[in-house]
């Protein structure tokens, strides 16, 4: 049963990768890096390892989204023309 559980979480992680890398809105492309950061740390946990679960949940997600938003929001918008 955890190998199907895996191989769904695999799948997704790399959907969100590749939607990272192709959102033009930075703010949407952060929020997905976040998913990306606990879906990972579920990853984490299915396989056994429950601490760097944790730790990716903690710091993956929580803290580097936190800081990403704020970065985003304090970064002068220019359009390229």
């Amino acid at each position: 049963m955890h190998w199907e559980l895996e191989i769904v979480l695999f799948v997704f992680l790399i959907v969100l990768a590749v939607l990272a890398l192709e959102i033009r809105n930075l703010l949407a492309a952060v929020v997905s890096l976040g998913v990306f950061s606990f879906v990972s740390a579920l990853l984490y946990v299915a396989m056994g390892a429950v601490d760097v679960g944790f730790t990716e949940a903690v710091v993956g997600g929580g803290v580097s989204g936190v800081l990403f938003i704020v970065t985003v929001f304090r970064t002068a918008r220019r359009s390229r023309d």
